[in-house]
């Protein structure tokens, strides 16, 4: 025996339509969200790889205009952009080393600049990363509930049928229904929701160590310039 959608909706009491459309909405958002995400995680592999593997390279050459202007050219990668500030800052600390005016106040830190500039931005790149990750947590946990929510509206329903004296199955069985299919569909939501904020966040952790370490290994280059 199959599930007649129509007829379920067409019993449904005004207060669970609202609610089941609110799910749907909440889920048309979630699938959004984890498309678009997957999109970006995707762009943001490929170009990563390819970039950590030419700056490699640029740097055993001593290219850093180079490094630079490659950096610039991957704009879905998180690495490439933390990377973008960082080549720039050390060429501008360079600049600034070679030249000194009157108004140059203490000792300039090349190093320390670079490092300052990495920091700032793996703060923003990690952020963008997360952007979205906020409301697929919020719908995981909170899906559940409204379909709880649901399912009492729809027993209260069947209780008040109850109490009008003798009812038949084909009486109720609309009611209980309308409180099953309410606390499905809450938990199906919450269940994807659960699964694609885990997945996402274990990304982001990735990304976040990815930038690190390159980060880190950059900043021992610079200090290997500056002592030859």
């Amino acid at each position: 025996m199959g599930l007649d959608l129509t007829e379920l909706w067409e019993n449904m009491s005004i207060i669970v339509k609202i609610i089941t459309v609110m799910m749907i909405g909440m889920s048309v958002f979630m699938f959004y969200i984890i498309t678009e995400r997957l999109l970006t995680f995707r762009a943001a592999s490929n170009q990563s790889i390819r970039y950590v593997q030419a700056l490699g390279e640029h740097l055993r050459n001593h290219k850093v205009t180079e490094a630079l202007a490659n950096a610039r050219q991957m704009s879905k990668s998180p690495v490439a952009k933390v990377m973008e500030q960082g080549l720039a800052a050390m060429l501008q600390g360079r600049e600034a080393l070679r030249t000194e005016g009157p108004d140059d106040v203490g000792d300039f830190d090349l190093v320390d600049s670079v490092n300052r500039a990495l920091e700032r931005v793996k703060e923003r790149e990690t952020s963008n990363l997360r952007k979205g990750l906020p409301y697929l947590g919020t719908v995981a946990s909170a899906t559940p509930f409204i379909g709880l929510l649901g399912t009492v509206i729809g027993i209260l329903g069947t209780f008040q049928l109850l109490k009008g004296g003798t009812v038949t199955i084909t009486t109720i069985g609309p009611k209980i229904s309308e409180a099953l299919v309410s606390t499905a569909l809450g938990l199906a939501v919450a269940i994807i929701a659960a699964m694609a904020f885990n997945f996402f966040t274990a990304r982001v952790e990735q990304y976040v160590i990815d930038m690190n370490d390159v980060s880190s290994e950059f900043i021992d280059y610079v200090l290997r310039e500056g002592r030859s």
